[in-house]
């Protein structure tokens, strides 16, 4: 029961609208919560306002963003046969209150969306069988896009009517709130585009409010390189001191402008099973994670989004978390890996040591010495002046 496209929209053939509605149908079937239809010309602002950002550093040190910003800013340059872009969105929110974590000192918060099966596996999976469905039906070439490629998912979102970029330049939806995850299927074929989204902030400011390093400098702008999410998951260096004791004990990611939204009471509780929290990264223990090793590291996190940013990065988050804790119960696992072999892990190990032990930190200054990394040494130097 193929569809039988109707006659001329800019000399190609339109969809009919019961394909429309069967697509949102077998999305739903997906574990997809909404489908809406973009044209891949919707976004004509995006290249100027790309620009202006990478060109203010906002980026930070994400060099493949402006590697990518032609293709990114325009789908038709990524895949010049586009013609309609079906953009969908899969809830992943939570059962409880989200930012419960942060008031324990003794364990590590994780980011909601990394508290489970990492979504790129599971979204992929279920957009490609979606396209499939769409070639079987309707025929024409499709590609399948989340989050892997140079596509602006927000700004498309938006343009399909999926929601607005909010004051925290992340989407927000009358339906679901701020708990979702973007894909998207480019196809050669044309489909009846939806209308955009209005922004509905209003004079909300709650997200601006709640950013802990201020990484707002102005609504509908963020400074990446302010950004605990970046700064934990995306930046390969040392984390700047001065955002070091508000990221608290965000190891990996940060909620906080997300879950003040107001609109999260519209939020559907994640439907796909393996969006669902894992109970052990609802609030992990901080000693067990700094306590992992290399292969226990791998294998907690094994096909979870942490796993991506290695060992090493990660342990720089959780003695930051350690140093911010007020615990002398971390004080020995931070002397001890003072001898790890990154040089970021064993600069953050100063850091914590100089906030939990200083006395012991002091003992312990020969070690000094022997560092060779400039960054290291910089730890050591700062933690001496206190």
């Amino acid at each position: 029961d193929g569809d039988h496209p109707a006659g001329g929209l800019r000399g190609s053939r339109l969809l009919s609208a019961s394909f429309k509605t069967r697509l949102a149908a077998r999305a739903r079937g997906l574990g997809f919560e909404l489908c809406r239809i973009a044209r891949p010309d919707s976004i004509p602002l995006a290249p100027e306002r790309l620009a202006a950002w990478l060109a203010s550093g906002g980026a930070g040190d994400m060099g493949w963003m402006a590697e990518t910003a032609v293709r990114r800013a325009d789908p038709r340059v990524l895949w010049p046969d586009v013609r309609s872009v079906v953009m969908l969105a899969m809830s992943y929110a939570p059962e409880g209150d989200p930012l419960a974590t942060l008031s324990r000192a003794d364990a590590a918060n994780i980011s909601v969306y990394a508290r489970h099966r990492d979504y790129h596996d599971v979204m992929k999976g279920k957009l490609k069988e979606l396209a499939g469905w769409m070639v079987a039906q309707a025929g024409g070439d499709v590609k399948v896009f989340v989050d892997t490629a140079p596509v602006m998912e927000k700004p498309l979102a938006a343009a399909a009517g999926l929601g607005w970029q909010g004051r925290h330049t992340n989407l927000v939806s009358r339906d679901l709130g701020s708990w979702f995850f973007l894909g998207s299927i480019f196809t050669t074929q044309e489909i009846a585009p939806d209308a955009g989204e209005a922004d509905h902030c209003g004079s909300c400011r709650a997200c601006l409010d709640a950013c802990p390093t201020q990484a707002f400098p102005a609504p509908y702008r963020l400074d990446a390189r302010r950004c605990i999410s970046y700064l934990t998951i995306e930046h390969k260096g040392p984390i700047p001191a001065e955002c070091r004791a508000a990221i608290g004990n965000r190891v990996y990611g940060c909620d906080d402008c997300l879950a003040v939204c107001p609109w999260n009471k519209f939020a559907v509780v994640a439907r796909e099973a393996k969006l669902m929290a894992r109970a052990d990264l609802v609030a992990p223990d901080l000693a067990d994670l700094l306590s992992d090793d290399e292969a226990a590291f791998r294998a907690r996190f094994a096909g979870n989004p942490v796993k991506r940013v290695g060992h090493a990065r990660f342990l720089r988050n959780l003695l930051i978390a350690a140093g911010n804790s007020n615990k002398q119960s971390f004080t020995s696992i931070a002397e001890m890996r003072l001898a790890h072999e990154s040089p970021l892990v064993r600069g953050m190990a100063v850091w914590a040591l100089a906030r939990l032990a200083p006395e012991r930190l002091a003992a312990l200054s020969d070690r000094a010495e022997l560092e060779t990394d400039h960054d290291a040494r910089a730890e050591w130097a700062a933690a001496m002046e206190k």
